[in-house]
């Protein structure tokens, strides 16, 4: 491990690295990957704007966890964020949020096949230009988490990994399935990130938990692939009042992961107070503390962590910083996995 010599930290917090670490991307250990990008956001955008906000929230955050070393010790590094990528996404918001207003309205509309190529040519560059970013991190024995951005941005990372490793499999918490062929005529919709990887022949399971919306096209599909498990918020909750425990549960959950482990965390598989800003909030779901002892499950069943994604945080002008706070500590919880 190689720190600053001077570095304390106990000290206060300093803007500008993430967590307020002192590390350089040749000493870290976890390279976090920031991708502003919310262009096929459907309901409320500003996702965009989530790695910024994690980022100048995180160095107020105390290090030391309970019970084990502090995951800060290990060397965690963010790359700067791509200002190109935000103004790209920027115009295509542009593009796409008269076609949806028209959508919801039930309205025609003449330029659909345009906007829809723009769309996926953009989309298409990104997820080339992301799987490019993290090969070379991975080739350099770092451990990568994508921070989104809305949660069509990992296809690219699950491709890179899908190149590395033989076998592995997802833990997703969300409220949404994910699993729709396309969303709003976009193929790498934020709702179709795990219908797309499944498409990817090394993934062998899809554990999906904290799931409370859905459509019947994406039960279809989980009716119909034995590789997906689908954890849905309200059957966990009844088996809690009557009875059973998180531990038990969550001990079900990760027994049906393979050996290798990509944990895809979307915000909005929290309660909705601890994340009132994110593209698409829905009543329900999991506490942080519920989410937290489940990743950590995966950790402590001896399964390897290979990568993770944190994405869907949409910050609000008026929040002071708290689903930037909370989704700092949340990511904070995933680099300790490693």
């Amino acid at each position: 491990m190689s720190t600053s010599e001077n570095y304390d930290p106990s000290a206060v917090g300093v803007r500008g690295s993430i967590f307020g670490l002192p590390f350089e991307e040749a000493d870290a250990q976890v390279v976090i990957l920031p991708v502003p990008w919310d262009a096929t956001v459907s309901y409320s955008a500003g996702t965009a704007e989530g790695p910024q906000a994690i980022l100048d929230a995180s160095a107020q955050l105390d290090l030391e966890v309970v019970g084990r070393e502090a995951p800060w010790k290990q060397g965690i590094w963010m790359a700067p964020i791509d200002e190109e990528i935000r103004n790209k996404s920027q115009d295509l918001r542009l593009v796409v949020e008269p076609y949806i207003e028209a959508l919801e309205a039930g309205q025609e509309y003449l330029k659909v096949k345009e906007v829809i190529a723009a769309v996926d040519q953009g989309t298409t560059a990104l997820k080339a230009q992301l799987k490019d970013q993290a090969l070379a991190y991975l080739n350099k024995g770092k451990i990568v988490g994508l921070l989104g951005g809305d949660h069509s941005t990992p296809l690219g990372y699950l491709e890179a990994l899908n190149d590395k490793y033989e076998d592995f499999g997802i833990l997703q918490i969300d409220a949404h399935l994910d699993l729709r062929k396309a969303y709003e005529g976009f193929k790498h919709s934020h709702a179709s990130i795990m219908y797309n990887a499944l498409k990817l022949p090394n993934i062998s399971k899809l554990v999906q938990v904290g799931i409370r919306d859905f459509c019947e096209e994406e039960m279809e599909l989980v009716k119909s692939d034995e590789r997906v498990a689908v954890y849905f918020d309200q059957e966990l909750k009844w088996q809690q009042f009557e009875g059973t425990t998180w531990q038990s549960l969550c001990k079900e959950m990760v027994a049906q992961l393979p050996d290798k482990v990509y944990i895809s965390f979307d915000i909005d598989g929290l309660q909705p107070f601890l994340c009132p800003g994110t593209g698409t909030p829905v009543p329900g779901g999991l506490s942080f503390e519920e989410a937290v002892y489940l990743i950590n499950q995966v950790k402590a069943s001896g399964r390897e962590v290979i990568g993770f994604d944190l994405n869907e945080v949409a910050p609000q002008p008026d929040d002071k910083e708290w689903n930037a706070n909370v989704a700092a500590r949340v990511l904070y919880a995933l680099c300790g996995l490693v």
